[in-house]
């Protein structure tokens, strides 16, 4: 934690999440994971969203079974842009997330969601599942299970 001293005396407390959350539009993200020889984990969540909070440990326990191989979990979050950065980095400190995570900085649904999947309507959770370099996508909307994505993983490996 990381303290701040107002001007008023107040001290108030910071979380210091271990990774640095960057706000990015959908076309950086999509370009930004486009390497043919790495697979690719994405979420769509928000630390609103019941759904998408409760499938979190699912892309914890991705995260680390696949640490060192060419596969990537990434955890969008579509939190509105007053949580961002701070009440999204307090969540991920207290949730200890562990996969890299982004903010979307988009703000329009019609611009963005059909970028991702055009048969997305636009709900979340959502999770891509996608290996550029061996023509694999798999979209799900709503919550996952870890065997739902295990499965696609080990499909598109």
């Amino acid at each position: 934690m990381r303290s701040l001293l107002l001007s008023m005396g107040i001290i108030f407390t910071l979380p210091v999440y271990s990774q640095r959350i960057p706000a990015m539009g959908i076309d950086q993200i999509i370009k930004s994971n486009a390497s043919k020889d790495t697979l690719y984990i994405v979420n769509f969540w928000a630390t609103w969203c019941v759904p998408c909070v409760q499938e979190l440990p699912v892309f914890n326990k991705l995260y680390k079974e696949y640490e060192g191989q060419p596969v990537k979990v990434l955890l969008v979050s579509l939190d509105f842009k007053e949580d961002y950065p701070l009440k999204l980095a307090t969540f991920l400190e207290r949730k200890k997330i562990l996969p890299h995570v982004v903010w979307l900085s988009d703000t329009n649904p019609n611009d963005f969601v059909p970028k991702v999947d055009k048969s997305w309507e636009g709900s979340i959770p959502a999770t891509l599942i996608i290996h550029p370099g061996k023509g694999y996508k798999k979209f799900i909307e709503g919550q996952v299970t870890e065997r739902e994505v295990e499965k696609a993983v080990k499909e598109a490996l």
